[in-house]
């Protein structure tokens, strides 16, 4: 399918997991991508994968001028910016008691800062155009509280408000939504790398039973970006198995022991 034929897309945290299955889905759908990410080992690679369709601009993404980088190399390449996902974030697992500052604040300035400095950038441009969508990663988590997490969680959190503040000032040229993926087996939500069978006696209790796969997101996203989705914004789509209808009470009908 060829949905996003002519669209050119900035993903952030492109070069690795869902970023990376984003890039990869995008192009297959017939759009250019400029994959920006910190890691540019992965990116560059990512890019000559991909051949002509894509290419790689190293970015971090609290950093006001990298963005404007980001942004002066996506139309040097491909001459316009249809679509933007801010996908780059880092997580954090402590108490609430035993938070430090400086990384609670590292998490805040890529999750939440990146995304903002992101369309700051990048929707001007848009705007000139006369069209364009943005698309958050927010998560899960952004939908509900977990322990040992509040840092993330809070960032998750601000993404989703964010995108609705986002949706009211940039409409209605510009579409905004986020997108809530559940646990998705990457290197982030999988860092002992443990095989998917083993990771998925975890998802028990969620009704798909098993976890997410970077493909089943990306194509989601390719979704949002298109125009398909053109009366969507300012909305949240869960991409989580289920995980937020609720999760099982073993013993009761219905449930997978039944």
């Amino acid at each position: 399918m060829d949905r996003l034929t002519g669209k050119v897309a900035i993903v952030t945290g492109g070069a690795q997991g869902m970023g990376a299955a984003t890039a990869r889905e995008f192009v297959a759908q017939g759009a250019r991508v400029v994959i920006a990410d910190v890691a540019e080992a992965d990116g560059v690679a990512l890019a000559n994968e991909l051949g002509a369709a894509a290419s790689f601009v190293r970015l971090d993404v609290s950093d006001e001028s990298q963005w404007q980088g980001a942004r002066d190399h996506a139309l040097e390449q491909f001459d316009r910016i249809d679509v933007l996902v801010n996908n780059a974030a880092v997580s954090y697992f402590v108490g609430v008691e035993d938070i430090e500052a400086d990384k609670v604040l590292r998490v805040l300035s890529i999750n939440v800062m990146g995304a903002m400095l992101g369309v700051k950038t990048i929707a001007p441009v848009m705007r000139t155009q006369g069209a364009g969508v943005v698309i958050n990663i927010s998560s899960l988590d952004g939908l509900r509280g977990v322990n040992g997490m509040s840092p993330y969680v809070a960032s998750k959190w601000a993404v989703r408000g964010l995108t609705k503040a986002q949706a009211l000032e940039l409409g209605p040229v510009i579409r905004v939504l986020s997108i809530h993926p559940g646990g998705v087996n990457t290197a982030m939500g999988n860092p002992t790398g443990a095989s998917e069978d083993e990771v998925n006696l975890g998802y028990t209790r969620v009704p798909l039973r098993r976890v997410g796969r970077p493909e089943e997101i990306a194509k989601v996203t390719a979704f949002a970006a298109s125009d398909d989705a053109s009366y969507v914004t300012g909305a949240e789509i869960a991409v989580d198995g289920g995980w937020t209808a609720g999760h099982y009470h073993v013993g009761l009908p219905g449930g997978p022991e039944a």
